[in-house]
């Protein structure tokens, strides 16, 4: 999920600079700001914060490959 907020982000950050507009907060919607909130969604996401599921101990469903 934070993956593909980060990739809106980083979306929205290309599309503000190709129109080459802040949308009137100069210092709210700049690429830096941006950029920076897209790798910290990033950063969350490689760390394993946000996953899906319940994040109890078996994560493999089913019978195990190899377990005759």
């Amino acid at each position: 999920m934070l993956a593909i907020v980060a990739a809106v982000v980083f979306g929205f950050a290309l599309l503000l600079d190709l129109l080459n507009t802040d949308l009137g907060a100069p210092e709210l919607f700049n690429w830096n700001t941006l950029v920076l909130i897209g790798l910290l969604c990033l950063a969350l996401f490689f760390a394993g914060v946000g996953r899906g599921g319940t994040g109890g101990g078996r994560w493999y469903r089913g019978r195990r490959p190899g377990r005759g």
